[in-house]
């Protein structure tokens, strides 16, 4: 199997069983635990995307998930499909182009992420978040380093995420059909910076991302820009409705907890 930029992956290992953290997590008190996960940091476009899944306790762990880097597009899909059937909550949020050229890639991840946990309907025991500890997520966190390829709850975040961004990303490719969206969803892959060097940028592309000196970029256009459509189709993908957030996640709830030091 291939990753985004093409390379060839294997992968041996699945997720059949909760893990160690996770188990040891819920003796601490508390069995509703959210793993989180994001996924587009490094595209030249397109939004990041992350997403919160509580999945039920008294559960066995779903065979077959895994980080969603080591599955194909195939097993995603399905197991996003089951992960949705089981899970006792799922929260997506996204940081758009404009706001990762404004507020730089970091803190627009941090910002996914808080939408996704704000848009859980239920407040979680513990949360898991993959990478290191993040001090400007407003809830305190376990942090794991490779999370989503050693905890169940974040590997299902982590695919949820994938295909959510993934169908985003096939949908603009077919009104932007020179960037090969439908291959590379927004990655800098060659055929990708080969159609940047021929016909420009668009508004879906991050400025900070891409180099002056090799593109010509303008973002000017008439009407509804295409971000907005963007946010919109975005919004349509994973059944948001355009209203602010009626639950709000409190810091207050969890225990402080951490298998990395800050970042």
């Amino acid at each position: 199997m291939t990753d985004d930029g093409g390379r060839l992956r294997r992968s041996s290992r699945r997720r059949h069983r909760w893990s160690l953290i996770e188990r040891e997590l819920r003796r601490q008190g508390g069995t509703l635990i959210a793993g989180v996960d994001e996924v587009g940091r490094g595209s030249l476009a397109g939004p990041v995307v992350a997403c919160a899944v509580i999945m039920p306790p008294d559960e066995r762990a779903i065979g077959g998930v895994d980080d969603s880097k080591q599955l194909t597009a195939a097993q995603r899909i399905r197991l996003a499909v089951r992960i949705r059937e089981h899970a006792l909550s799922i929260g997506i949020g996204a940081a758009s182009v404009r706001e990762i050229d404004r507020i730089n890639i970091y803190h627009a991840t941090v910002l996914a992420m808080r939408r996704a946990l704000g848009r859980l309907t239920l407040p979680p025991d513990h949360v898991l978040v993959d990478g290191k500890q993040i001090r400007t997520l407003p809830v305190t966190h376990t942090a794991v380093v490779g999370g989503d390829g050693r905890c169940f709850s974040i590997a299902c975040a982590s695919i949820i995420a994938k295909v959510t961004r993934d169908r985003l990303m096939h949908s603009l490719g077919k009104r932007h059909p020179g960037y090969l969206w439908e291959r590379n969803v927004g990655y800098g892959t060659p055929a990708h910076w080969s159609a940047l060097e021929s016909q420009g940028s668009c508004r879906h592309h991050r400025h900070f991302f891409i180099s002056s000196r090799q593109l010509t970029l303008d973002f000017e256009v008439a009407g509804v820009s295409c971000e907005e459509a963007a946010d919109a189709m975005l919004d349509d993908a994973i059944g948001i409705p355009d209203t602010d957030h009626s639950h709000t996640v409190r810091s207050s709830q969890f225990a402080v907890q951490s298998t990395a030091p800050p970042a």
